[in-house]
């Protein structure tokens, strides 16, 4: 391996970086992670920090998950690779999909799609939804609709769904057919209205109204995250996925759990659509299904999705669609150990009081630093500070604010991520009370800092 002056010498000079500006990326370098144990990272100057953005959502078990990597060793001596298209399998990819049926039994989800990682799984389902009208005689069905503020990976079908500008503008025309509606977030939307129940329901009125618009015969699916993420952490009041899932059976359309993010925990719960009581149609995996440590998802499939491909006798639920490491068994083999670790160390309950502290903490702070405009969670580990210049006024910071908080935070011991004015927070799920407490005191260093 280089030196370390290599690295410090060579940093983004070679590479882009993922939803950054090139030329910011070269005056700003980015931080050289080089080792990670537990909850903490190292950087290559050896400071060491708690990892309060878990990887990138996904080390739900930290970064010395040992089971999972003596599985992706011994799988590589035994099969690396070899292709589940048509005519083939492997072994550990059988074993995964039986597990992923009982796992996501209580979902009513049994089976599985797999995937390279969580924009797959998206194209996936998008892909499959249109399908499944289709094989049923409904051409006309092709529409989809989404929130806004909701994110659904980086594919031309998953940017065409995404509800935030930021992830489509630069990449337009995107698919056509695309509807968003308001997304529940309390602290700002179209209807000024700050009361979770009522504008879970001004949300829902408009979702009706869109598919009155459009006319319900001519849309596929409704795609949502049960907790919005990347689009800021908007937790739903209790009543607006159900509310989603009774609209959509009624108008005939399916529904989408966009769970990349929310399944095997990090709300609480088995998953973000058991959390709040319903069963999807089709529910998009990814991310902690290996813990981050191998690329790999699953769109999961509803009975009533299943029933329609596999009684098919037309040759229309043939699936024209796939990738080359759908079902990779050194991936499958990783997904094994990770859903036998996470099952046996019951991350969900860790995440559900971890979280409630985190999100005391966090409003502890609001109470003391003006800039925090909004404090979200309460949802499991997933927490986000909306960041103001002016709280009356709503008016959102600078972005160079943003990023001395974060960089201050991480100087005080804590890795946090700035996502335009949200600092997002979403750390592995073995986090210790300990660990919650630090990283509520590195914020408060860094808010400090500002002053």
């Amino acid at each position: 391996m280089k030196n370390d002056n290599f690295l410090k010498e060579n940093n983004a000079t070679h590479m882009w970086h993922p939803m950054a500006h090139p030329a910011d990326s070269l005056a700003n370098s980015p931080t050289i992670v080089t080792a990670a144990s537990g909850v903490q990272i190292t950087d290559v100057d050896g400071h060491e920090t708690i990892d309060a953005v878990g990887g990138l959502w996904n080390v739900n078990l930290g970064f010395s998950c040992q089971p999972i990597k003596d599985a992706i060793s011994a799988q590589l001596d035994v099969l690396p690779y070899y292709s589940t298209f048509r005519g083939t399998s492997n072994d550990a990819v059988i074993e995964l999909s039986y597990m992923l049926r009982e796992f996501f039994a209580e979902d009513g989800l049994t089976r599985a799609f797999f995937t390279s990682g969580g924009s797959d799984s998206v194209e996936t389902a998008l892909r499959l939804s249109r399908q499944y009208h289709k094989i049923r005689g409904d051409h006309g069905r092709t529409k989809f609709l989404s929130l806004q503020k909701g994110y659904h990976g980086t594919h031309f079908g998953g940017a065409s769904v995404n509800g935030n500008a930021n992830f489509r503008t630069a990449y337009e025309p995107l698919m056509a057919g695309c509807y968003h509606i308001p997304a529940p977030y309390t602290y700002r939307n179209p209807f000024n209205e700050s009361d979770p129940e009522r504008l879970a329901q001004l949300c829902l009125n408009a979702l009706e109204n869109t598919i009155a618009m459009q006319d319900a015969s001519t849309i596929a699916a409704f795609i949502m995250e049960p907790v919005l993420g990347a689009g800021g952490v908007i937790p739903p009041h209790p009543s607006f996925m159900p509310g989603v899932r009774d609209i959509c059976d009624r108008h005939g359309i399916l529904l989408i759990a966009d769970e990349v993010i929310t399944a095997f925990g990090r709300t609480g719960s088995w998953s973000g659509s058991r959390h709040f009581g319903v069963k999807p149609d089709i529910m998009c995996t990814a991310k902690a299904i290996t813990n981050a440590y191998f690329p790999f998802g699953a769109a999961m499939l509803s009975e009533k999705v299943v029933d329609v491909f596999e009684s098919d006798t037309s040759g229309k639920a043939f699936i024209g669609h796939g990738y080359t490491y759908s079902g990779h068994p050194v991936g499958a083999a990783a997904a094994i150990a990770c859903l036998k670790e996470t099952e046996r160390l019951q991350v969900h309950n860790n995440a559900a009081a971890r979280g409630n502290e985190l999100f005391a903490g966090l409003q502890e702070l609001a109470s003391r630093h003006e800039i925090i405009g909004d404090v979200r969670g309460g949802e499991g580990l997933m927490c986000a500070l909306e960041l103001v210049a002016d709280r009356a006024s709503k008016a959102p910071i600078d972005k160079a604010v943003a990023l001395q908080l974060q960089q201050a935070t991480y100087e005080a011991g804590v890795m946090v991520r700035v996502s335009g004015p949200n600092v997002i927070l979403s750390p592995p799920l073995i986090l210790t009370a300990d660990d919650t407490s630090a990283i509520v005191a590195a914020l408060d260093s860094g808010f400090s800092a500002l002053s």
